[in-house]
């Protein structure tokens, strides 16, 4: 059951763009080594936008999510690849449906 989320909205660098969009997809392979993340999305919200939503059974599969590859890469090229440094928001699920 989904009961908690992260929400990540980037905003890639002038120029950066599709370097954004390709490092989103390659992060995929690493999320799908991640038993505790039971859905997770890299999304594109317009020409520079783009944002990433995870969700998770408890906080330790947050926890390990956050302190896991795909973080630790995000985290080393934001200087290179956004325009402002990625701002990881802590949600809580309400109701979802998956299939």
């Amino acid at each position: 059951m989904v009961k908690l989320a992260l929400y990540v909205p980037l905003e890639a660098k002038p120029g950066k763009e599709e370097e954004v969009a390709a490092f989103l997809k390659s992060a995929l392979p690493l999320v799908n080594d991640e038993p505790g993340t039971i859905a997770w999305f890299a999304i594109r919200t317009g020409k520079s936008n783009f944002a990433i939503f995870d969700a998770f059974a408890d906080e330790e599969g947050r926890g390990a999510h956050l302190s896991g590859k795909v973080a630790a890469a995000l985290m080393g090229r934001a200087d290179e690849l956004f325009a402002t440094a990625p701002q990881i928001h802590k949600l809580d699920v309400l109701a979802a449906k998956l299939p």
